[in-house]
């Protein structure tokens, strides 16, 4: 890998002591999957978008399944598109396959199992088992609208060149102040598109400029094959590899990805303290995965504001009269930033609330991901001289 003069010391030092991009190639083998082969897709792309396949994983999502088919349903009805539905089981232990085995009594909707691997192998699984020639990506918690197909479909011939969608998803943030939190945070991160939602579309040069994720994604499903074959992360662990944002930044430098309003979703994220505490930490360890070694500007920013911290709270510790009024404006500039990029008041609310505890465990997820990165290259060291 080639690092950036302008990286800074921390970047550089960490960079080569971790030997990025340490290489871990998710061969299809390596699934629990029941179709090795992919069948043949079927030719439904006579005249725009008449058909489409629909990958669900879920694990242990009884309560948010049947929704989330329904939705998926009724908006291909609306559309008019043929649907091919499979829902991917990834071992859940509570009802879920029996719900799932509920829906499927409609002959479009089909139930795959594996034992539990994470949503990138389950994905997997639901693409090589799906018929038609387009795959739309969703997660369990995510409905998708009404309209959305109808638009797609619509639009379809309009954007000859766009082969990579990634859906307009709206945080559900009513009655979930963990969920407004989380809204805050993408308002200011993704400002440029948030704040004038339109068509638009990016490469790899602004990849980190737009939202982005695969938790609603439409797509050729032989082209996320290809990309799944050859998924690589900086751990050996593939359940907290960056899925989504490594993945989207193979596919940006091939073909540029598209963004509408009109292609919209809505998240459901989950509620409590206990929702608040996985998904930071889990996502400190994931934007490791994301960023580091990978972009120009987020990779140097996450070593430098984990050197800072680190700094700041020793400070603190050593100087509390001049540490303590530092954190404090820390904290301050977290929700000024969501109110200034248009959060509503009860994200900004939650951003005031939150951010001491996500700062806490977000960075507890950076350190582990650090260590997996470290340990990943270890391995591979190892072995290779073994």
């Amino acid at each position: 890998m080639r690092v950036l003069p302008d990286s800074g010391l921390a970047y550089r030092y960490i960079t080569r002591l971790l030997g990025l991009p340490a290489r871990l190639r998710l061969a299809f083998d390596g699934y629990p999957v029941g179709v090795k082969t992919p069948p043949e897709p079927t030719a439904d792309l006579r005249r725009g978008l008449t058909a489409l396949s629909v990958v669900i994983p879920v694990y242990n999502e009884e309560a948010w399944i049947r929704r989330s088919v329904a939705a998926v349903l009724a908006a291909g009805e609306t559309a008019g598109i043929d649907l091919d539905i499979v829902v991917v089981d990834d071992g859940s232990t509570d009802s879920t396959a029996q719900v799932i085995d509920e829906l499927a009594i409609d002959p479009r909707v089909r139930r795959v199992s594996q034992t539990n691997a994470g949503r990138m192998a389950a994905r997997v699984t639901g693409a090589q088992t799906a018929i038609r020639s387009h795959l739309l990506l969703l997660d369990a918690r995510v409905i998708v609208g009404t309209d959305s197909l109808r638009w797609m479909a619509d639009s379809w011939d309009t954007y000859p060149d766009a082969s990579v969608w990634c859906g307009h998803v709206d945080i559900e943030t009513r009655g979930n102040p963990v969920a407004a939190f989380w809204s805050g945070l993408t308002k200011v991160g993704w400002r440029r598109y948030m704040s004038n939602p339109r068509v638009v579309s990016f490469g790899a040069d602004d990849f980190d400029q737009f939202p982005k994720g695969t938790t609603a994604l439409l797509l050729e499903r032989d082209y996320f094959l290809e990309l799944a074959g050859a998924f690589e992360s900086l751990f050996d662990q593939q359940r907290l590899s960056s899925d989504d944002t490594r993945l989207l930044r193979q596919a940006a430098g091939e073909r540029r990805i598209w963004l509408s309003p009109q292609f919209s979703f809505d998240y459901h994220g989950k509620t409590g303290v206990g929702g608040l505490r996985k998904q930071a930490y889990f996502r400190g360890t994931t934007f490791v995965d994301s960023y580091l070694g990978q972009s120009r500007v987020l990779g140097p920013a996450l070593v430098g504001a984990s050197v800072g911290g680190v700094a700041l709270i020793a400070f603190t510790v050593a100087k509390p009269s001049v540490g303590i009024p530092c954190l404090l404006a820390a904290w301050a500039a977290i929700p000024v930033a969501v109110s200034a990029s248009g959060g509503t008041r009860r994200e900004v609310g939650a951003a005031a609330a939150m951010t001491p505890a996500f700062a806490i465990l977000f960075g507890s997820g950076v350190l582990r991901g650090y260590a997996l990165a470290a340990r990943a290259k270890f391995r591979s060291r190892r072995d290779a001289t073994s």
